[in-house]
C-alpha cells in the first residue's frame, strides 16, 4: 500500500469516527437538528462551527502551496458564481438531507454499519448519481 492509500484510509477513519462521535451519522439527531420550529437540537451547530475553524485555515494555508504534503497536485474549487444550477443542486441536497436525516458521507458511514435506512439512502444516491450523468449526456 503506498503512503498516498494508507494516508487516504487513515483520514477517512478518522473522518467516520468524527462523524459517529458527532452524531452525524444518526438521523433522529440530524432531524432534530433541522427541526428549527419544534424540539430543535442545536449542538450539531456546533460540530459544523468546528469543522469550519479546522477546515478554514486548511484551505487558506492549501492555496499557498503548490502541492499537498505527500506531493501529489491540489486541486482546489475555482468557481465562486452562485448560478441555477447550483442553486438546484443545493435544493435537492437539502431535501433530500431533511427527508432521510443523512447526507452523503454520514450515509455511507451509517450504511457501514448496516443501519437500513442508511442503505436505503446510498442506494438511492447512486441511483441519483447514475441519472444525473444520464441527463447531462442527453440519454446518449
Amino acid at each position: 500500500m503506498g503512503k498516498t492509500t494508507f494516508s487516504a484510509f487513515v483520514s477517512g477513519l478518522i473522518f467516520s469516527a468524527g462523524l459517529l462521535l458527532s452524531g452525524m451519522a444518526n438521523p433522529e439527531k440530524v432531524l432534530g437538528f433541522l427541526d428549527l420550529f419544534g424540539a430543535w437540537d442545536p449542538s450539531l451547530a456546533l460540530v459544523m462551527g468546528g469543522a469550519i475553524a479546522v477546515g478554514l485555515p486548511a484551505f487558506m494555508l492549501a492555496r499557498k502551496r503548490a502541492c499537498s504534503l505527500l506531493g501529489g497536485e491540489i486541486h482546489l474549487p475555482g468557481k465562486q458564481t452562485i448560478d441555477r444550477r447550483l442553486i438546484l443542486g443545493s435544493l435537492v441536497f437539502g431535501v433530500g438531507w431533511g427527508l432521510a436525516g443523512f447526507c452523503p458521507g454520514p450515509g455511507i458511514v451509517a450504511s457501514g454499519a448496516l443501519q437500513p435506512g442508511a442503505v436505503v439512502f446510498v442506494l438511492a444516491m447512486l441511483a441519483g448519481m447514475l441519472l444525473f450523468r444520464r441527463l447531462e449526456r442527453g440519454f446518449r
